[in-house]
């Protein structure tokens, strides 16, 4: 059982307070990265008010990875305090650190009721892509212990959940079903109680399934270069914005603030002074949600994820973006369009692949798109020309109702 209610004092300081440090930190992070780019950027001087963040460029995840092309790995921005290089689709590379609580997935995790004592079985990828690191890191700055599980082979997952002891889940929404099930399979009782989700949407129903088996599921709003965005808490309303990071809702493709409670897409400056992103876009879409939270959390909240600014999908904890798909078209003379579909099956993500060919063997193309897109996934062959012609390549049919 956890000690204190808060992570730390930073989660109930007034509003003025947190504007005073966050604007001292951000004006800390422009001088960090003006310092490293010399003449070639002009001088923003310091700004008097976080709203100022507004008169700044946004930073696009494809100007990331044109930088990083031209200057590797991190595109000229200053980088310090690293252990680990991770790879995303992009390629992008992020740094990663080892340093206390690095991501600030702590924060989440202690609002979860992760601590010591705790067996955390860490689902989350640990190969090239930094989720695994990510929770790992958080795990350890709470006092857990933490099984580097990963994903797949599920009945080993099981047993070693059983033999040790296991009693929280970290990993993405979906994949605990699969553990749960195959324990009950297997005739395993488990001892997970907890859990803490992210990569994917986590569906009331399913959120309602765990609770019927006895576990507390809640989720977190992170990304591969900025670590933890926003969480929930036992409040369940809304997600709090971490402390490390200055969030912003803009209209897409335009970086201006929408009026306050409309959507919009996230636009996040991070406060972490090894990797100083400033107004990084996300591509994801949110809202403020009015109000403090009625756990006794300070900090601004989000409704939470509310669909992406551009057709990039996350499918099984995956991104696929429309650029995969562009390619998949591109690798096979005989395909004239494609199309991916999103759907749920259960209580599990499921990916179609429809394609416009004339040869109506779905089979030659299964390992092409398990290739291209990273996710396995069942392939339609359409007539040419029978596909809607409605300018989406990517087509998410999920209810997040």
């Amino acid at each position: 059982m956890l000690d204190k209610v808060y992570y730390d004092d930073l989660e109930t300081r007034s509003s003025d307070a947190r504007h005073a440090a966050q604007l001292e930190a951000v004006n800390a992070q422009l001088a960090r990265v003006a310092e490293a780019a010399g003449n070639c950027l002009p001088d923003i001087g310091k700004l008097k008010y976080l709203e100022d963040l507004a008169h700044l460029p946004v930073l696009r995840k494809s100007e990331l990875a044109k930088w990083q092309a031209e200057k590797p790995p991190f595109g000229g921005i200053p980088v310090k305090n690293i252990a680990h290089i991770f790879q995303s689709p992009g390629p992008i590379y992020e740094p990663g650190g080892v340093g206390h609580d690095w991501w600030r997935m702590g924060r989440f995790l202690h609002a979860a009721g992760f601590g010591p004592g705790d067996i955390v079985q860490n689902c989350f990828g640990y190969h090239l892509t930094p989720a695994g690191m990510i929770f790992e890191n958080g795990a350890r700055a709470v006092g857990a212990t933490v099984m580097p599980a990963g994903t797949g082979q599920t009945e080993l997952q099981v047993t070693a959940a059983r033999d040790i002891g296991t009693t929280a889940y970290a990993g993405t929404p979906d994949y605990l079903k699969i553990i749960l099930d195959k324990a009950e399979e297997m005739g395993v009782k488990l001892q997970i109680t907890k859990a803490a989700v992210g990569g994917g949407a986590l569906f009331p129903s399913l959120r309602q399934e765990y609770a019927d088996r006895g576990v507390t599921c809640m989720q977190s709003y992170a990304t591969a270069d900025l670590g933890n965005i926003a969480y929930e808490s036992p409040a369940l309303e809304g997600m709090i914005v971490d402390e490390g990071v200055v969030i912003e809702i803009v209209t897409p493709g335009t970086g201006d603030p929408v009026a306050p409670g409309e959507v919009g897409e996230v636009v996040v400056t991070s406060l972490n002074p090894d990797y100083p992103l400033i107004r990084f876009a996300t591509g994801d879409m949110s809202a403020v949600l009015e109000g403090h939270s009625p756990c006794g959390r300070t900090n601004m909240r989000i409704k939470g994820w509310m669909g992406r600014a551009d057709q990039t999908t996350k499918i099984k904890g995956m991104f696929v973006r429309p650029e995969q798909v562009a390619a998949l078209v591109a690798k096979h003379e005989d395909i004239t369009r494609a199309r991916v579909i999103a759907t749920r099956q259960g209580e599990q993500d499921a990916m179609t692949v429809q394609i416009e060919s004339l040869n109506d063997n779905a089979d030659a193309y299964a390992q092409s798109v398990a290739d291209t897109l990273k996710l396995k996934g069942a392939v339609e062959i359409h007539a040419p020309g029978s596909l809607p012609k409605d300018g989406l390549v990517i087509e998410d049919q999920r209810s997040y109702d």
